[in-house]
């Protein structure tokens, strides 16, 4: 029945958005007793635990329901999700402008990300002229993972030569075993949640009759990235600004490497030749956004009313890239 479809798929975006929510709580405590810098932290760590959905759901999309579609759609849909709520957090924002706010250090990982998402896009289109790779590898993973690398080692050694800040006095009792317990209970829900939330999608593009690029693109990215949203919200109001940009953007670099991950799982052949075309607007749509993103961060626009060139940008070319998603279903 759709309805039971519908049903399925509502506890699954709550299951994903409170499991969010506890491991972006105890991740940022475990975060503050380590003493790390805040935008590292929301690079390396709160980028990955919140990307955990997409990781998971990429994994069963191409083991278990063997949909690539799913996967790629839900991971550059992410992107162009994170950066839309960019958009709105700047709009949030209210002491000033959030891209007057944050700091530089996110210009490079806005710069990598458009490198990885590009090299990603460029896969996709030359598929047809090249079986490149190693086995059923493509030749495009390795090299996503060593870019990936190159980045988190770049943005620690910044954070590193950065003053350290101690740990809050309202996390200064709490226990660091409860901490760790808690976040993997959370962990592991999100996990749970991520693996059946793949097969959900797969009866969604059955049911609905939608394509499996729109399905990801849209309604799996957006539940994919509702603990980034959480994270990223919650972090401005306690006044880390530089972690909930970094959580955001940051999330963007995780969600390209598990494009190696899936074309590991996936052994037809290299994942991103198994994939449409179409995928393509949503990667393009991504790269102009992330410039746009980094170049608010050097300009620095000033708002009007909340709003900003910058901020209605990033929201109109989201709007024109679902659009044409769906179009192309």
């Amino acid at each position: 029945m759709v309805w039971l479809v519908w049903v399925k798929f509502i506890l699954c975006i709550a299951v994903i958005f409170f499991s969010g929510r506890a491991v972006a709580r105890y991740g940022n405590i475990i975060a503050e007793k380590s003493g790390l810098g805040g935008a590292w932290i929301g690079l390396a760590l709160l980028a990955f635990v919140t990307s955990l959905p997409e990781l998971f759901t990429g994994i069963s999309a191409v083991s278990l329901v063997g949909v690539p579609d799913l996967t790629i759609g839900n991971l550059f849909g992410a992107n162009a999700f994170n950066l839309f709520n960019l958009a709105l957090l700047d709009i949030a924002f209210r002491n000033g402008s959030l891209f007057s706010a944050a700091g530089p250090m996110h210009r490079l990982t806005g710069w990598l990300s458009i490198v990885l998402v590009s090299v990603a896009g460029i896969s996709i289109l030359a598929s047809p002229f090249t079986t490149l790779g190693i086995g059923w590898i493509g030749w495009y993973s390795p090299l996503i993972i060593l870019l990936y690398l190159i980045a988190v080692r770049k943005i620690f050694r910044f954070e590193q030569r950065q003053p350290r800040q101690t740990t809050p006095p309202e996390h200064e009792g709490v226990s660091s075993r409860k901490t760790y317990i808690y976040f993997a209970i959370a962990a592991v829900f999100i996990i749970g949640a991520g693996t059946w939330l793949a097969i959900i999608g797969d009866e969604i593009a059955g049911v609905t009759g939608w394509g499996e690029s729109f399905v990801g693109s849209l309604l799996l990215a957006f539940t994919t990235s509702l603990p980034e949203i959480t994270v990223s919200f919650a972090a401005m109001r306690m006044g880390a600004t530089d972690m909930a940009v970094a959580n955001l953007i940051g999330s963007n670099l995780f969600n390209m490497t598990v494009i190696p991950i899936d074309d590991l799982c996936y052994l037809k052949g290299p994942v991103l030749a198994s994939v449409s075309e179409s995928h393509l607007i949503t990667a393009l749509a991504v790269v102009v956004m992330t410039a746009i993103f980094v170049t608010g961060l050097r300009l620095k626009p000033k708002r009007h009313f909340r709003l900003s060139w910058c901020n209605l940008t990033l929201i109109l070319l989201f709007l024109a890239s679902t659009y044409f998603s769906f179009s192309l279903a």
